[in-house]
């Protein structure tokens, strides 16, 4: 079986290889390269890496106050690395790290509530509110009005 790393070292995440993957999500499909960049560099990040090539190979980010709140997404193994149980190292990573093992822990799933109820997650009914649209003639970044009808919140 292989064997896996994983690091919140910020100077490993391959951010091309976290693009690729989560635009071809259905949660993240609509992000932009800016926001997806963006929403890591503001977020607690883990990274998956195989030990003998060091290649990056899965995620989870995290944004958290690191007292009371933590809302886990965007988790995702590569294909080629599934089934080995990565996934559930990365949550069990999180899970312990001490800005996040405290805290309330949220997420959004559409298909992996199996996974996260072994970790103790339960169903729980969650409101949101979708990006705004921008205002005439706002050019605020991240504003596009094809992304407020997005996809429903999800973590895999």
């Amino acid at each position: 079986m292989p064997e896996y790393s994983i690091s919140t070292e910020r100077t490993r995440l391959d951010l091309e290889f976290i693009v690729r993957s989560l635009r071809s999500t259905y949660w993240a499909g609509d992000r932009s390269r800016e926001d997806i960049v963006a929403s890591v560099e503001a977020s607690l990040c883990f990274g998956a890496y195989a030990s003998d090539t060091g290649q990056h190979v899965g995620f989870a980010r995290v944004v958290t106050d690191g007292v009371t709140f933590s809302w886990l997404c965007d988790v995702f193994v590569d294909p080629a690395h599934r089934a080995h149980g990565l996934g559930k190292r990365l949550v069990e990573a999180v899970l312990a790290h001490p800005q996040v093992a405290r805290t309330r822990v949220y997420l959004g799933t559409r298909d992996a509530h199996g996974l996260y109820e072994k970790y103790g997650f339960v169903r729980w009914e969650l409101m949101r509110r979708p990006i705004p649209p921008p205002a005439p003639g706002d050019a605020t970044p991240g504003a596009d009005p094809a992304r407020t009808q997005g996809p429903a919140l999800h973590s895999d």
